[in-house]
Formats: C-alpha cells, sequence, structure tokens
C-alpha cells in the first residue's frame, strides 16, 4: 500500500514545454498522485455544448506514462461564464437579495436545475471518456461544497426549501407548530407563503433557520449525488469530495456515508500558537468521519496561503511535521494546493510545491525530503507498517451539527463558539496523550469508555436516551448548554437537559447565568470576567468562562463550586455514580490546565491507562497508529525522547535522540520487520 503524495496539478495554466519538466520533478520529488481538472469546466466546454478533450488525453498519458496515478475532478466547482449569461438564474443570492456575479468562483445556486442538468451532462462526457483510462485512482467530485455558497436565497431556491418543507412536514398545520409561529404573528396558511429567512427587520424564527441550514446542507448533498449517480453508473473507481474540517455550513455525518474515501482541506495558520493543537482536532475528525479508516488530506499549503490578513510561512520543518500528525492520525495520502505557484490570478501569491523562485529552495528540499521518506514508509510491513492502520482510541466527544447551528444562533442566552468549545475538551484529552474520536450523540457508544458531551444544545428524545444510557455501563461526561432543547429547538421544561438525562445526572439547570460585561446600547463594551471556581474537580482554585448556570442538585456529588459572585456556592461539578458508570455534568467552561486536570481525573476513574510521556517538553505531540508510536516536537527547544525502540525515518534507537524544533520520529519495536 501507498501513502499517496502529491497536489492539485492545473496545467492548463502552463505552456505545453512546461509539462515534460512537471514530470521530471515529480520523480524527482516522489510525486505519486495529482489531482487534476478541479476548475477546468471552461476549458473543457467553452461553448455550450461544445467539448475539448484534447489537452486533458495528453495530460492523462503523460502522467500515465510518468507512474503518476490521478485523481481526476468532475470540474463543476466552477461553472463557465457562458452559464451565466444564458442562465442568469443559476447566480446564487444572498440573504440580503444581492445577486452573485461571475469573476470568482463557485457561482451557482446549488438548488438550479440548470446548474445541476449542465454539471450533470459534463461529468457523463468526462466519465464515458476516461473512466477505462489506466492512470485513474480516484474521482474527486466538485470542490469544497459550501464554501462560498452555502446557502442561497434565489426564487428558485425558495420553491425547492417549499418542497424541501412539504416533504418533511406534510401540512401546514405542522409546520406551524413545529416552528412556533403563534410567536410574533407568523402563522402561515400554506406553503406557498413561506420564504427562505431572507433579511429582516430583527431576529427570524430560530427553527425556520435551522431547518433552512438542514435544506442548505441537503441541497448542496443533492448536487453531489447527482454527480456520483453519473460516475458509479459508469465506473467502479472510488469517489470523494473534499472537505474542510470543522465547516459550520455542511453536515459532515451525512456526507461521511457517501463517499468512498473521506479527505481534506486544511490550512492551520503557521502564526497562530494554537493551530499544532486545533489540526490535530481537525484529523481526528476525519478519521472519525470513516469510522476510524484511512482517509486523505487533500489539500494544505506547502507554506503561505494567500487569503489571511497576513500571510505567515511555515517555519523550516513545519511543513514536514504537520504532514506526519495527519499520517499519525489516519490519513494515507498527503497533497498540497497546489503543484506549481500560479503566476495569475487570486492564488498567485499561495505557496505551491514548485514555488516562483524555482527547486534551488528551501521548500523544495522540504518537498524532496517528504516524499522520499513517505515511499520508505509505504514499503514497511509488520510491527513497522503504517498503511491502512488505525488509531485506537476509547474516548470520544459527540459532535452534532444542528447543535452547532442551533446554539450559534442570534437571541441565544450567550455568544458560544461550538467548535472553540469542542476544542477545549479536546485539547485537554489529547495533551493526555489520549487518542480522541468524534461521535454522533446517537451512534453505538459501547466500544468507548469515557464520551464527552459538550454543548449538545438541540438534543432529540433518542439521543437524550441514548447519552444516559451510556452512564449506566461508561463514563459519560456533559458540558454545559446540552438538551436545552429538542431538535425542533422547543425548550425542554421542568429544567432542560430532558429525562432520562436528568436523572442519569442527578441535576437540574434552574437558570443561565453566563459571565457577562457592560453592553452599552447593543455595542458590546468589556470583557466579560472570568469565573472563580473551585473544589476538588479541579485541585483547587480554578477560574471559568463562556458560560455558567445555577445548578440544582438532586443525586450528585458535588465536587467544585463557583466561589463568588450571585453564583458563590453553587454546583459546577457534579458527579454520579450510574452502574458500572458515571455521570458528570460541567456547568461552565474551565480554563485550559483546570480542565486538563478535570479530563485528568474523568480519564482515571473510566479505568482508562494514560501513556507515560514519549520525550521532554512541553509541546511535544504523541500519537500511536498501528504498531507505532508518532513523536513530534512542535515546540521551539529540542526534545530528548525517553521510549525505546526504532525511528523508523533515520533506523537509529529512539531512545536518547534529540528532537529538533519540528522535529519527527516513528518508533516501532525494534522487533518489527520493515519489508
Amino acid at each position: 500500500m501507498t501513502i499517496w503524495y502529491g497536489g492539485d496539478y492545473n496545467p492548463e495554466q502552463w505552456p505545453r514545454a512546461i509539462w515534460d519538466d512537471d514530470m521530471r520533478l515529480m520523480n524527482r520529488a516522489g510525486i505519486s498522485l495529482a489531482t487534476v481538472g478541479v476548475f477546468s469546466w471552461a476549458r473543457l466546454e467553452p461553448r455550450p455544448g461544445e467539448y475539448d478533450f484534447g489537452w486533458l488525453d495528453e495530460l492523462l498519458d503523460l502522467l500515465h506514462a510518468n507512474g503518476v496515478r490521478v485523481d481526476l475532478a468532475t470540474a463543476t466547482a466552477s461553472p463557465p461564464p457562458w452559464l451565466a449569461r444564458e442562465h442568469p438564474e443559476t447566480l446564487p443570492v444572498t440573504e440580503d437579495g444581492v445577486r452573485l456575479s461571475v469573476g470568482s468562483r463557485q457561482q451557482y445556486c446549488p438548488s438550479s436545475p440548470v446548474y445541476r442538468d449542465r454539471a450533470r451532462e459534463l461529468v457523463r462526457r468526462v466519465v464515458d471518456r476516461y473512466a477505462d483510462h489506466p492512470a485513474i485512482e480516484l474521482w474527486h467530485v466538485n470542490n469544497e461544497y459550501g464554501c462560498h455558497v452555502s446557502h442561497c436565497y434565489c426564487d428558485v431556491s425558495a420553491e425547492a426549501f417549499r418542497g424541501w418543507l412539504r416533504a418533511k412536514y406534510g401540512q401546514i398545520d405542522e409546520l406551524n407548530r413545529v416552528w412556533g409561529t403563534a410567536f410574533w404573528s407568523q402563522r402561515y396558511d400554506s406553503f406557498d407563503e413561506v420564504s427562505p429567512p431572507r433579511a429582516a427587520p430583527t431576529f427570524r424564527n430560530p427553527t425556520q433557520l435551522l431547518d433552512f441550514d438542514r435544506f442548505s446542507n441537503d441541497e448542496l448533498l443533492a448536487c453531489y449525488r447527482a454527480e456520483v449517480e453519473v460516475i458509479r453508473a459508469r465506473s467502479p473507481i472510488p469517489i470523494t469530495t473534499n472537505f474542510m474540517g470543522f465547516f459550520k455550513a455542511v453536515d459532515y455525518w451525512a456526507w461521511a456515508r457517501e463517499v468512498d474515501i473521506v479527505s481534506d482541506d486544511t490550512y492551520p495558520d503557521p502564526a497562530d500558537p494554537e493551530s499544532p493543537a486545533y489540526a490535530a482536532m481537525v484529523r481526528d475528525l476525519m478519521r472519525s468521519l470513516g469510522g476510524g479508516a484511512p482517509w486523505l488530506l487533500m489539500e494544505q499549503a506547502p507554506s503561505a496561503v494567500n487569503w489571511r490578513r497576513r500571510n505567515a510561512v511555515k517555519s523550516p520543518g513545519q511543513m514536514r511535521a504537520w504532514s506526519y500528525q495527519s499520517v499519525a492520525r489516519g490519513a494515507d495520502g498527503i497533497l498540497f494546493f497546489q503543484w506549481r505557484q500560479s503566476v495569475a490570478g487570486s492564488e498567485k501569491f499561495h505557496s505551491g510545491l514548485v514555488p516562483h523562485s524555482g527547486t534551488d529552495t528551501r521548500l523544495w528540499r522540504e518537498v524532496e525530503q517528504l516524499g522520499q521518506e513517505l515511499a520508505a514508509l509505504s514499503a514497511r510491513t509488520g510491527d513497522a507498517a503504517i498503511t491502512g492502520t488505525r488509531v485506537p482510541s476509547t474516548v470520544a466527544i459527540t459532535l452534532d451539527w444542528d447543535s452547532w447551528w442551533a446554539i450559534e444562533q442570534p437571541a441565544s442566552p450567550a455568544d458560544v463558539s461550538y467548535v472553540r468549545t469542542l476544542f477545549a475538551w479536546h485539547r485537554a484529552l489529547t495533551s493526555l496523550g489520549l487518542a480522541v474520536d468524534f461521535v454522533r450523540s446517537d451512534a453505538d457508544l459501547s466500544g468507548y469508555r469515557l464520551v464527552v458531551a459538550p454543548a449538545h444544545f438541540a438534543a432529540s428524545d433518542a439521543q437524550v436516551a441514548n447519552l444516559a444510557s451510556f452512564a449506566e455501563t461508561g463514563t459519560l461526561v456533559v458540558g454545559f448548554g446540552t438538551a436545552i432543547t429538542d431538535e425542533n429547538l422547543h425548550v425542554r421544561l421542568g429544567g432542560y437537559l430532558g429525562e432520562p438525562l436528568r436523572s442519569a445526572l442527578g441535576v437540574w439547570i434552574e437558570e443561565f447565568a453566563p459571565p457577562a460585561a457592560p453592553d452599552l446600547q447593543n455595542l458590546g463594551i468589556g470583557t466579560p470576567p472570568p469565573l472563580a471556581l473551585a473544589g476538588e474537580a479541579f485541585g483547587g482554585a480554578a477560574t471559568g468562562t463562556v458560560w455558567a448556570e445555577f445548578l440544582r442538585v438532586e443525586d450528585a456529588e458535588i465536587l467544585a463550586t463557583f466561589t463568588e459572585g450571585a453564583l458563590g456556592g453553587w454546583p459546577v461539578v457534579t458527579r454520579r455514580a450510574t452502574g458500572a458508570g458515571a455521570g458528570w455534568y460541567v456547568a461552565t467552561l474551565p480554563e485550559p490546565d483546570a480542565l486538563r486536570r478535570l479530563a485528568e481525573r474523568v480519564a482515571l476513574e473510566a479505568g482508562i491507562d494514560l501513556p507515560a510521556p514519549a520525550a521532554t517538553g512541553e509541546q511535544v505531540e504523541t500519537v500511536r497508529r498501528g504498531g507505532s508510536l508518532f513523536v513530534i516536537n512542535h515546540g521551539e527547544e529540542d526534545a530528548e525522547l525517553v521510549v525505546e525502540g526504532t525511528d523508523a525515518l533515520t533506523g537509529a534507537p529512539a531512545a536518547g535522540m534529540r528532537l529538533a524544533p519540528q522535529g519527527v520520529a516513528i518508533i516501532y519495536p525494534t522487533s518489527g520487520t520493515s519489508g
């Protein structure tokens, strides 16, 4: 098996004479997979119904002759200008009523039947021509669905939304009940009166907003399915489309069931010291979406991107270190955007594997080094094998897109970032050396010893029951803001949480009390003060942020309390023994050190063995995949390995090895075979 190495290849941007040099350099760098044709619709179909495949025929033959496999895109991500000229109704409209134009990319309404028909026809032509081409390894459908246009508010989308609502609710009275339209005189007499939640005088109906999020996800997924149907009818080759990490607009749990290989585009900021920890969470999500199967890093930047206000370059070794982080967390492919850095267009300052300054550069030397190493790792077998192996975990965090959409709506108790809340828990657990999966809250949780459910705002009865059931045999930690509403955003009365979760935890919430600062005329003046906490759950004093609650205890131990202000003396962390398991509740977001101490206590109680440190240093990441231990030094000082074994990258004994900043070691038992 191979760890794929390569990236987006856009030779249509270059003279034909460059292509032969590309082949030479690809072989020199160890490139094994090239993504081709992502933005080539206008080149493939320059005029309606007229197709030009000659250049692509030649390109695929050239790649095949040079041993480079192809991830062939359907090219539907950016329609050509002639589609907008002939069918302006295909252009998307914002919630403020602005119709977007050509001159960028992704300028299509996902609900447009014209766009879908033209896209399907292009895909049919591409697949019919290349389904049997020997270079094709993977089909790449569209590109980054929803990245720029995730919701369209045009009249075409409005009619599609009405059809979606009719299918969901059947009768308008049921929609009125679920949406709570008795409030503010919003009652509808027919589905024909319903529109997308366009710009309005003030807060829009919360359940209408949530349903439009669901509808918009489904419309994008319908576009994907339409292309996949064409491919599957002709080709058995695996299909993917590139995800974008924690992307709010698209529910990747639904999408993951539709792809043969989970793939991801991720661009951590080199200037952000939290990037390695956040990137680790993204990698764990991709592995989890595929049920633990190996996934593909479809895009990352070799160095700087071009779309931040300040575009930091990656420091020496950082591209390599972050690539190995993906391999450690389950990736069997490391690809980049893009192969050769562009000389024109909006992404000409986005780095490429072949930079503007050529191959006598630091960046190119790192590209060659990584390619050589990945090729060697691909050949390893036995205890030292990497490809195809998994990352074992007994710890999971629940992730729910409905809750993400709901908790960040306006007119909520506090300004809460759902992803930052997940990140806080993930970082606390991984800092202990634990591997963490993400799971749906209604999934089978029996394979885990510890499950954390943070801010699961909109919880169905089935989700509430599943979490409560897990607490009978495992350790369940429920974070603030959970099960405040049902899946229709109707408040759970009588203390929130809902049964049987309330009984499993032995607590209920009397009132929300998020920390707040003076808000002068809604200008957001001031920063909310930290909340003072104390108790054995934290090993002493601590602080909390974001959220707080007046938590009533019915049948649980109090392990920490708020210590100041109106909340002084009220519980903040509770625990209730439940059969062979336990249910914990945490009514705020503790600061990182306190949350790490809490996570450590909970993990130990769950019977999880915390791994001993593999190296000195505070910013060393360790991940076990298969029979190998990956050690990555994200710090600014050298780290020393303190584990036995052999480093797969150098062949040297691991114990006593020093890892420079951005250094990597992949340690396997000395008795393992290397193939």
